[in-house]
């Protein structure tokens, strides 16, 4: 009960210091909870980011933090709304010849949290860029922490976790891209999202004229193996894909999305080494193979990744032909399939909270700070997958 209580204060005390330090967030919707008229905390349901709060938000960062974050629209949807990408760069008009992450939230727009700690971490980066030392709580020690004095991961140290020069060697030595909502359309559907995105379906191949049901799983929708939704229709788990009322539909054809178009565009116009795509819920972190047991040829990094990854987050590593295999008989049409097995990007599935929008501000200011760690980790491990690669290339 003590150390609840203490950690308790140090979030008081850390989210007083945002306050007053970074004005600029103070209108964000998902603020709003910190402070009340009692000055209590974490007692109203989490507020998450609307699509439009999100952009206004991107739009001041951008004014604020020209020299190292750009926002740009990689394409638009079905409904018109634009598919937002910040990149967080020293050279952030220029696309070096650096290794490049690449970040997703909110493929499935029923997954809120998805695009939260992606949210999270522009802002984060974007202002501890440039924060100059500070020794907030007094402890000796400069910069170790994103909040001062907080025991950000919940593993009882204070203090040990992301600092900013992290943030400034990860943003000089790194280009990182972020695309928090994948599927803005299927966010802003209804009170709780949409899984799929709302484009209407004529069928499941399109050939009926009247609308049949609403939106595709973006996440079944890249063309890595999806032509085996044909060839084994009678496996339960693909033939169902194939029906469009199904919430995995995967649409007519691979990549009929715009969606999914605009990251194919973005993906193989850019130098992306590894890429991790943000989902909710379970705390399970996956990697390739979706679709089959066998190992990847770079299995030893993967693991290797993943295993440092849960030591930051407390996730469980899964291998999906472990875990997905047997429950589900594969998984196709997945980005993380598509993004391995058409460029060997090292890329990995980030499964969030335990529940698919949890409302306790609380749980969900904890897996953003949590993943400010990983997702640093990931722009420092990026500077030598080349390398890693040919090495186990020649091991093997």
């Amino acid at each position: 009960m003590k150390r609840v209580q203490i950690n308790y204060i140090f979030l008081i005390i850390s989210i007083v210091i945002l306050t007053i330090n970074l004005p600029i967030i103070s209108n964000a919707r998902n603020m709003d909870f910190f402070i009340n008229e009692e000055n209590n905390l974490l007692n109203d349901p989490y507020q998450y980011f609307s699509y439009g709060s999100m952009t206004s938000l991107f739009t001041e960062l951008k004014e604020n933090y020209s020299e190292i974050m750009s926002v740009e629209s990689i394409g638009n949807t079905y409904e018109g709304r634009d598919i937002w990408m910040v990149k967080l760069s020293d050279n952030v008009d220029i696309d070096e010849d650096e290794p490049g992450v690449l970040f997703i939230g909110a493929h499935h727009g029923n997954e809120w949290p998805s695009f939260e700690v992606l949210i999270y971490f522009i802002y984060h980066a974007a202002q501890l860029y440039y924060k100059e030392n500070t020794d907030d709580d007094l402890d000796g020690q400069i910069n170790e922490d994103p909040i001062d004095g907080f025991d950000n991961d919940n593993d009882s140290l204070v203090d040990e976790d992301p600092s900013e020069d992290r943030v400034r060697d990860a943003i000089n030595s790194t280009q990182i891209f972020l695309i928090p909502m994948l599927n803005p359309d299927g966010v802003e559907y209804g009170d709780y999202g949409s899984r799929k995105n709302r484009v209407p379906n004529h069928g499941p191949f399109g050939y009926k004229d009247e609308i049949t049901s609403y939106g595709v799983n973006l996440n079944r929708n890249y063309g890595y193996d999806w032509i085996l939704y044909y060839l084994f229709p009678f496996r339960f788990h693909l033939s169902i894909n194939a029906l469009d009322t199904s919430y995995n539909y995967r649409g007519p054809r691979p990549f009929s999305e715009k969606e999914t178009q605009a990251v194919k565009n973005f993906v193989e116009n850019h130098n992306i080494g590894i890429a991790l795509s943000f989902h909710s819920y379970s705390e399970v972190m996956f990697y390739p193979w979706y679709h089959t047991s066998k190992d990847t040829p770079d299995e030893e990094i993967y693991l290797s990744i993943g295993e440092n990854m849960s030591n930051i987050n407390k996730y469980r590593l899964l291998i999906s032909g472990d875990y997905i295999i047997p429950r589900l008989g594969g998984t196709l049409g997945t980005f993380e399939n598509w993004a391995y097995g058409n460029h060997r990007i090292l890329s990995y599935t980030m499964e969030l909270c335990r529940t698919r929008i949890p409302t306790n501000p609380d749980i969900v200011l904890d897996a953003c700070i949590k993943h400010v760690g990983v997702n640093l980790y990931l722009c420092e491990r990026v500077q030598t997958i080349k390398i890693d690669k040919i090495r186990n290339s020649i091991l093997n």
